[in-house]
């Protein structure tokens, strides 16, 4: 396995190459996730925060770091702590600011060969806390309530996808204390199952986590979140907590605080409990839209923008339509103009290429899209 200097953004890092990714590299470092950090820097150069205390605690080769030591605006970090429980990753996260330090926005920062919740637990809070391990984050997340600050963002990654989107229910009621449903409808459930376990844990601290951006992409779920410390937001949080029916014979949907409703004379398939709520602040969205310039993550966020216009919880998915009511797949684009024709909401979705968001019940949709 050789090392090598890739650029990903303003930072030059220090990696290894592998033909498969893996926990078993010397320092864990994924290009997949490149995504997932471009949205980092630039959801922090979106909000109306500055002097923020960031800290980084599963820092791998130190990429998102440097990432946002060389991309983030002046005046926005205040001080930078990155972590690592391993040897070799530690030193490498040294490399790789010494490797930058031409390029570096910042001076503060402070590099640390810790378990993560005891870095987080030792620290004196963070305004902005990543929490994105391998697999599940429930090991970190009390100890990230305990340390994330008042109007912070706490940002969480799970790429434990199987469980969350109903390959292994079993496992997601042990994990999430929910059921997942493993249909169109998995990707958008799991993100809203992460949501509202996340909320549940903050809640015990008397802290109301509010998703201001949330996605779904290639293997893993990401939700930042807004803290708020209020007990009255709390109970509102849980409030909206709720179960999502979805029936297969006729793909009709709805919410529900009860986890039994019918449809065509029969049970309802169900998920959740999970977050029925906005996933994402429509006016940090366009904030984001106009700072990005990365021209392939434009259309991405354009969509999340567009269909967060109205909270819906669900959407219809025109193969799954089609193949229902023996019709051809209608194109999505003149599918979404009928329905708006007859005066309904009617968007493409991130969670399926075939998606449409709208507020039209399915009999409806039927009537103006047959």
């Amino acid at each position: 396995m050789n090392t090598k200097v890739i650029t990903e953004g303003k930072a030059k890092i220090k990696t290894w190459t592998k033909e498969i990714v893996s926990k078993d590299m010397p320092v864990f470092y994924n290009p997949l996730m490149k995504f997932n950090r471009d949205m980092s820097v630039l959801l922090l150069n979106s909000v109306d925060k500055n002097d923020m205390n960031i800290g980084d605690p599963m820092a791998g080769t130190g990429v998102r770091a440097v990432r946002l030591l060389t991309e983030l605006k002046k005046g926005k970090i205040k001080s930078i702590q990155i972590n690592d429980l391993s040897e070799k990753a530690v030193e490498t996260i040294k490399e790789n600011i010494e490797l930058n330090k031409d390029n570096l926005n910042y001076e503060d920062i402070e590099v640390s060969q810790k378990d993560a919740n005891l870095f987080i637990l030792e620290s004196q809070g963070f305004d902005y806390l990543d929490i994105d391990p391998f697999g599940t984050p429930n090991p970190f997340l009390d100890s990230s309530m305990e340390r994330i600050s008042r109007g912070g963002i706490l940002a969480v990654t799970a790429t434990d996808t199987a469980a969350l989107c109903g390959t292994y229910p079993t496992t997601c009621k042990r994990n999430y204390y929910a059921t997942p449903l493993r249909n169109e409808h998995m990707h958008e459930l799991g993100l809203r199952i992460l949501a509202r376990k996340v909320q549940l844990i903050a809640t015990q601290y008397e802290k109301a986590l509010t998703p201001i951006f949330s996605y779904h992409k290639d293997h893993y779920f990401r939700i930042f979140f807004l803290c708020t410390k209020s007990k009255t937001k709390c109970d509102e949080m849980i409030k909206r907590h709720k179960f999502f029916h979805y029936c297969n014979k006729c793909l009709n949907f709805e919410t529900s605080d009860k986890n039994e409703l019918t449809c065509c004379e029969r049970k309802m398939d169900y998920a959740g409990p999970l977050w029925v709520g906005e996933l994402n602040d429509k006016i940090l969205l366009k904030e984001m839209i106009k700072n990005n310039d990365i021209k392939e993550n434009k259309e991405f966020l354009e969509t999340i923008l567009k269909e967060s216009q109205k909270n819906i919880v669900g959407f219809v998915d025109l193969h799954r339509y089609s193949q229902k009511y023996k019709t051809g797949i209608p194109k999505t684009d003149e599918a979404i103009t009928k329905l708006r024709n007859n005066g309904f909401f009617a968007e493409k979705t991130i969670f399926d290429l075939y998606g449409i968001r709208t507020d039209a019940k399915i009999k409806e949709f039927v009537e103006a899209v047959r």
